[in-house]
């Protein structure tokens, strides 16, 4: 790491600079953006309750009701219906997602397009909800605009990251909006742990708060271990000779124990709010007694329903990513095969079977850790605020990793570049 960091600063790799101070510059105006509250509005000091995760990944956007109160998580949602889309649901998605970089681009211009619609729904629903029945409906779509306008907005920012910065713009700007709210949080855990009336219980609590910063740091550490860690398979080509290039040289394909990265938890946490939204937007007793009795995953049952969902998504997002049937296909045309495996059928069967087993201890880190804040808020007396693990900190370890790696890689085939060049 320490090695990355230095070349980066040689005469060499200047636009390599330009693109990461670009990037910054950029997520400094989401972090300004958060603090600018929608005209005529004011803070919401209610609990937030189960849009309190959506508040955690827009920075604190949604409490101060500013422009991007709603963040990017309106494109999430649409992602995610398209991709289901993509499974043979419609055949014109399906079509799109066979052809190459022009169907993803087509695929990507009508998530945008959707996101754009369900972010104004979301934001009328917000407006409605907060507000209350005491607006009028000219007021409602003020508001829904202007917050429509900020996603629209991230939505913008987030591709000029992803063009003229370093790393995915849009996974950026939800990291971002999570850093922000970190300092507040270990603010929050000191004056809770260490601020008490007498010397000897203040020396216990900042026992106790240097605890808590250690374990905070161990588990990310944790993830970081379980974030590399992958299963490689020997591949062996009819064309190659093991003996003449030697073990070092052999083939293999890498599969990550947690292939789907933060992507379940994000589609999983996003199903999961739209009860909460729909709660707020009805404001019927009823209907809200239940989502947060039933969906609202501080509760047993909304918890099994977020786990099975983190399942569900981690599985089909993996099997997305990592088709064994087409692996199998451009293996055998290549003139490869897995050593003790048969090329075809039995390569799409002994990969699947070994995807499956992989999702299944990835989907379970996931879990573990998206339920650690949720059992450390009940056998603590410290406020929701405070958390330890959780989604928000997976995701920007996720990401965290994702732009490093993209990072070193452009350092790396600039590198290679040079060399070939002096040659």
């Amino acid at each position: 790491m320490f090695k990355t960091m230095k070349q980066l600063f040689t005469s060499t790799n200047k636009d390599l600079r330009h693109r990461i101070y670009f990037t910054l510059v950029s997520l400094l105006i989401f972090i300004l953006g958060i603090s600018i509250r929608v005209p005529g509005t004011e803070d919401l000091s209610s609990n937030l309750g189960f849009l309190e995760l959506l508040n955690t990944m827009g920075g604190g956007a949604l409490r101060n009701f500013s422009i991007f109160a709603l963040g990017v998580m309106p494109y999430i949602t649409a992602s995610i219906i398209v991709q289901l889309l993509q499974m043979d649901i419609i055949p014109y998605f399906a079509e799109l997602s066979k052809q190459g970089p022009t169907g993803r681009q087509k695929i990507n211009q009508i998530t945008r397009y959707i996101g754009i619609a369900f972010a104004f729904i979301e934001g009328y629903a917000f407006a409605f909800s907060f507000i209350g029945k005491s607006g009028d409906p000219m007021e409602y779509l003020y508001i829904a605009t202007v917050l429509t306008a900020g996603t629209a907005f991230l939505l913008w920012l987030g591709d000029q990251i992803t063009q003229k910065g370093v790393g995915n713009g849009i996974s950026l700007i939800i990291m971002a909006g999570i850093i922000a709210t970190l300092p507040q949080m270990f603010v929050t855990a000191f004056q809770n742990l260490v601020t008490f009336d007498t010397v000897q219980i203040t020396t216990f609590g900042i026992v106790k708060f240097i605890l808590f910063v250690i374990v905070y740091f161990a588990i990310v550490i944790g993830m970081i271990f379980v974030q590399e860690s992958e299963r490689r398979i020997p591949i062996q080509y009819a064309n190659k000779s093991t003996a003449t290039f030697g073990k070092a040289g052999q083939s293999f394909m890498p599969i990550k124990i947690n292939t789907a990265g933060v992507v379940p938890v994000i589609f999983a946490s996003s199903l999961i709010s739209i009860p909460g939204i729909l709660a707020k937007v009805l404001n019927n007793e009823t209907f809200s007694m239940i989502v947060s009795k039933y969906l609202s995953y501080t509760t047993p049952i909304g918890f099994i329903i977020y786990v099975l969902l983190i399942f569900l998504f981690a599985y089909f997002y993996t099997f997305i990513q990592l088709k064994p049937e087409e692996f199998s296909k451009n293996l055998q045309d290549n003139g490869g095969y897995i050593p003790g495996v048969r090329p075809g059928g039995d390569t799409k069967k002994y990969v699947s079977r070994v995807l499956s087993r992989l999702t299944v201890l990835g989907a379970l880190f996931l879990v573990i850790i998206a339920g650690i804040p949720i059992i450390f808020s009940n056998f603590t007396s410290l406020p929701t605020t405070v958390s330890i693990g959780g989604t928000g900190l997976l995701i920007v370890v996720g990401v965290a990793l994702e732009t490093y790696k993209q990072l070193e890689g452009s350092l790396l085939a600039r590198g290679y570049k040079r060399s070939y060049r002096r040659k």
